[in-house]
């Protein structure tokens, strides 16, 4: 095999990506949990079956649960909102992740560089990714780049990841540990993990990892993490139509 053979193979090896994975592959987690724990409060010991919130639900009723969860919102009752679950499987990049974990209300389980070779998975911006940041902290603004330096980061994000990867290879095939060999690579590698959090937890993570009209108190996330952001507020929504309304309509504050 010529060397440009081995570069061939190695290029095609490794795979560049300008996306993100997330599914949701378990929730317990619907408008209904929201007023079942709210109404122990006036309730008091009663014991309320889930089957009461669950069944066929008249208009009338309907529109009860709306005015009580929008109440719980507008005056951050933040409580009722904890007694749900949802687990999303992400991939992204490693420096996404890093942004994740300052969130220290969910729990996390990430795939361990020590216990397995690493894919040859990369992050490289795509063509439409702003690249330019203006302004002064707290007030961002992000703007197109030009093409040279669209061509420049794609071009040097490319050659960097690859040369990475045949260095974490070389001592893996020298028999380094995984442990010492993964730290010449990059943090545009992509990882995986489980995240877990409730709907309070995730209103919180939305409002602060999402730009969107309308929301109280304006964030400036990563695009990377927003894109992560976007796919579970579609899940949320989805699952709590109620509670992501009441949400939207006060400010995208979380309780």
């Amino acid at each position: 095999m010529t060397e440009s053979d081995e570069n061939q193979n190695q290029e095609t090896a490794i795979r560049f990506r300008s996306d993100v994975t997330v599914e949701l592959v378990r929730a317990s987690a619907q408008d209904s949990d929201v007023i079942f724990a709210a109404r122990v409060s006036t309730q008091g010991e009663q014991s309320l079956e889930a089957s009461q919130l669950d069944g066929a639900r008249t208009e009338a009723d309907v529109k009860r649960d709306r005015g009580l969860i929008n109440f719980l919102m507008r005056d951050r009752h933040g409580s009722p909102f904890e007694h749900n679950s949802m687990t999303f499987y992400v991939q992204a990049p490693i420096f996404v992740f890093r942004e994740f974990m300052r969130h220290r209300i969910a729990s996390y389980n990430e795939e361990s560089g020590r216990y397995r070779e690493l894919n040859p998975v990369f992050y490289v911006p795509s063509a439409d990714r702003n690249l330019v940041q203006t302004g002064k902290p707290g007030a961002y603004d992000f703007l197109p780049g030009s093409a040279e330096q669209s061509a420049l980061v794609d071009q040097q994000t490319r050659d960097v990841s690859r040369h990475a990867y045949e260095a974490y290879q070389r001592m893996l095939e020298a028999g380094v540990a995984r442990e010492v060999a993964r730290i010449v690579l990059p943090v545009t590698i992509y990882s995986s993990m489980y995240v877990t959090m409730n709907a309070r937890s995730l209103m919180n993570f939305l409002s602060l990892r999402t730009r969107r009209d309308g929301s109280h108190f304006p964030s400036f996330p990563q695009r990377e993490i927003e894109m992560c952001a976007e796919k579970m507020e579609d899940h949320f929504a989805r699952l709590m139509p109620l509670t992501f309304e009441a949400f939207n309509s006060n400010g995208r504050v979380a309780p």
